[in-house]
């Protein structure tokens, strides 16, 4: 029998890096009371790298496992954006069942090679045929298991293709079907499963998780509670109390489905590899680093024992447990692990030079020395980024606009304000021509443009730019949106320096408290520095009975978090 599990698009095990590593500060003029501070420091969102992992699907079904209903034998062909959808009725019989799981197979390659080869209109037609075509069986009276597998493929295809909306009106269908099918009806489990991680995507985690528990409940009353086909509903389960708020309950199933692989695989085999992941990012994510860092070891070393020490996995292995060393604290042991991890990669040819994985991990290390005062390194990997970038997709590239960035924030932490304007006016040239002069992508290198010109006394200049940049992002995402926010406060910082009517800075600094507390909340503590602003102008204008009420809110905050620091 075909694996059921096989009809879902094949999953790849995931790597992250570095979420808590906090950017540094945005280049400041110099009174550090006019600082751009309206966003929250930044933390650089976790990237996800890919490594190889292993898959556990279902076995063949018993003989005494078969349908009492008639099967629905699919036929898909689509030509010229014509499908057809013809069915015949087969005894009742495990072949039968075999060779149906077989179609429903064939139906979701067909829908994902349509996809690849960009024909989402075909796929379309032939999801609708296969509805329609189900729908009149489901209103004649037929309500199986049958009914409900094709329901599910379908409810994937619209996933491959990229279409949610009808996917929960699916789901609703095939739950009202499967609720009053016994637990001994085949494939019952691999529709529970793919249907736990469809509610998944969608974000309906309550819903996910009553699936993927009935799919265990299945699987154990059949199997036993440690066969390793509990392995990938499990897997689902965990995922979906994690996503659900419930962290403990995941880290005990994921707990659960290691230990059922250690029985039955040992304790170093690679099959592990997928769960312990899964266990040691939850624990990441829940801050806790120094737990996280032992199921990250363990993959490690099962990658080193398998594969030997200077294969590409284990350079990946590295980059993981990197990461729990720099959320507890050890920065420069996650630099030296970071810095072997992708010597191996290179070596081993694991990847190619410019596949955009090891691209974006040479972006994190740079980060990273950055971080620890490393700032040299981190800019010779920014400049390494730059030539292979030059040389595999050309100087006027769109993807050059990144590094020119990067390396430029890299100059002006080092002060070098004369090399980060070359770099940002070259970013600037490249995505004009790319995206044009009013797209609002282009506002990120412009703003860090007016910060720079004013770091060279060119204010003028700089409140020029920061205007342009204030009006495209009004446009883009309205008057009150947090972009907007970082806009003006870029522009009363370069403002005050310019000495420019202190009523009008005083009302857009109104504007950007306003924005921050509507994004923020009124007792976050970004609010601090801006209240520290508005104090000031107060003071210079003379407005006693104003000043009071900020100063009595400043001064609230300022013992809130000085409580919370202790």
């Amino acid at each position: 029998m075909v694996s059921s599990t096989s009809l879902l698009p094949s999953t790849t095990l995931l790597t992250n890096w570095a979420n808590q590593l906090t950017s540094q500060s945005r280049t400041s003029s110099r009174d550090s009371t006019w600082q751009c501070v309206c966003f929250r420091s930044q933390k650089r969102k976790p990237k996800l790298y890919l490594i190889p992992a292993r898959h556990f699907s279902s076995t063949p079904l018993d003989s005494a496992s078969s349908s009492e209903t008639a099967s629905t034998k699919l036929k898909t062909r689509a030509t010229s954006g014509v499908s057809e959808v013809q069915r015949s009725t087969h005894s009742n019989n495990v072949n039968a069942m075999k060779e149906f799981e077989m179609e429903l197979q064939e139906l979701f390659n067909e829908v994902k090679a349509m996809v690849k080869t960009g024909k989402e209109r075909d796929a379309m037609d032939l999801l609708r045929a296969n509805y329609v075509a189900v729908r009149e069986e489901i209103d004649s009276g037929l309500k199986g298991v049958e009914q409900a597998a094709v329901l599910d493929i379908i409810a994937l295809g619209y996933m491959a293709v990229g279409d949610l909306k009808p996917v929960p009106a699916l789901l609703d269908m095939i739950n009202k079907i499967v609720d009053k099918l016994k637990d001994s009806e085949p494939l019952l489990d691999s529709v529970l499963m793919h249907v736990g991680s469809m509610y998944s995507a969608l974000g309906m985690f309550e819903n996910a998780v009553l699936a993927h528990q009935r799919a265990v409940s299945i699987l154990e009353n059949r199997y036993g509670e440690c066969n390793t086909l509990l392995v990938t509903p499990l897997l689902g389960l965990a995922k979906s109390f994690g996503s659900y708020g419930k962290a403990t309950k995941a880290t005990g199933v994921y707990e659960r489905a290691v230990a059922i692989l250690e029985r039955n695989r040992g304790s170093e085999s690679e099959d592990l590899v997928v769960p312990l992941f899964s266990l040691g990012k939850l624990l990441l994510k829940e801050g806790k680093a120094d737990e996280a860092e032992i199921p990250f070891t363990r993959i490690l070393n099962i990658y080193k024992k398998t594969y030997g020490e200077k294969d590409g996995r284990v350079g990946m292995a590295m980059c993981s447990l990197a990461n729990a060393k720099c959320t507890k604290g050890d920065a420069d042991e996650a630099v030296d692990l970071y810095k072997n991890a992708l010597q191996i990669i290179k070596d081993s040819n694991y990847m190619a030079i410019d596949n955009a994985i090891l691209e974006n991990m040479r972006i994190d290390l740079a980060e990273l020395l950055h971080f620890v005062g490393r700032g040299n390194e981190g800019r010779e990997l920014l400049e390494e980024c730059i030539l292979i970038n030059e040389r595999y997709r050309g100087k006027n590239h769109p993807s050059m606009a990144t590094h020119l960035i990067n390396l430029a924030a890299s100059y002006s932490r080092s002060k070098n304000y004369v090399e980060a304007e070359r770099l940002l006016r070259t970013c600037l040239e490249i995505m004009e021509k790319s995206v044009g002069s009013e797209d609002q992508s282009i506002t990120f290198p412009m703003l860090n443009l007016a910060v720079t010109l004013s770091q060279l006394n060119r204010d003028e200049e700089a409140e020029e730019t920061a205007l342009k940049v204030l009006r495209i992002r009004e446009s883009a995402f309205g008057k009150d949106s947090l972009p907007v926010g970082e806009a003006l406060d870029c522009l009363v910082s370069i403002q005050a320096r310019l000495g420019r009517d202190d009523g009008e800075v005083l009302g857009l600094l109104k504007r950007v408290l306003m924005i921050q507390e509507k994004e923020f909340g009124s007792s976050a503590e970004e609010l601090i520095i801006t209240l520290q602003k508005i104090m000031h102008f107060l003071e210079k204008l003379e407005m006693k009975d104003e000043k009071f009420k900020f100063r009595r809110r400043l001064a609230l905050l300022r013992e809130r978090y000085k409580e919370s620091t202790l």
